[in-house]
């Protein structure tokens, strides 16, 4: 049989700890020729809080858990019947396991990615330069990159608006 990769749909805020009783099911129940993976699908984000960078684990699928399993009627037993599960996602009693390009992106933006910055600026914002050459001055937020964590700022200089690029860390929100 074919191992996939699964949806299961649990009571949100429960992820992690249906992952934890499934793995500990899996165990005690002798399956673990038949369910291998139980992953909660987070990414790391960057959050920039008082000039400090801070990395945080949030969850891009909130209430599901992903697994990775051979489907037969004992497998989707111990899953259906893990405390906090409350069904797999496909239709009607049948489990639609995930595409092998969905998986790949989803591990993808798990871990192998860059932690991607949370962005809390916009456009037209003030902001005040707190570190750098510029540091001190305020400015008006142009530009956003959050892929590279850098804004550019119009910053007022000698008379004349100057457009400064600066990272994420070196502004804060006023």
């Amino acid at each position: 049989m074919d191992k996939n990769w699964y949806v299961v749909h649990t009571y949100s805020g429960y992820e992690n700890k249906v992952k934890a009783n499934l793995e500990k099911r899996v165990e005690s129940m002798g399956m673990e020729d038949k369910i291998f993976r139980v992953v909660v699908p987070t990414e790391e984000q960057m959050e920039f809080k008082d000039g400090k960078k801070k990395i945080t684990k949030k969850k891009f699928f909130p209430g599901y858990v992903i697994v990775e399993m051979v489907m037969s009627d004992d497998s989707w037993y111990v899953v259906r019947n893990t405390p906090g599960v409350t069904g797999f996602v496909g239709s009607g009693n049948k489990p639609i396991p995930l595409l092998p390009s969905e998986v790949k992106n989803i591990l993808r933006r798990m871990g192998l990615d860059e932690p991607r910055p949370k962005v809390t600026f916009h456009v037209g914002q003030n902001v005040k330069v707190i570190s750098g050459p510029f540091a001190g001055f305020v400015g008006s937020v142009q530009e956003i990159s959050a892929d590279r964590g850098k804004l550019k700022v119009l910053v007022s200089m000698f008379g004349r608006e100057t457009p400064v690029e600066l990272e994420f860390s070196q502004v804060e929100e006023i």
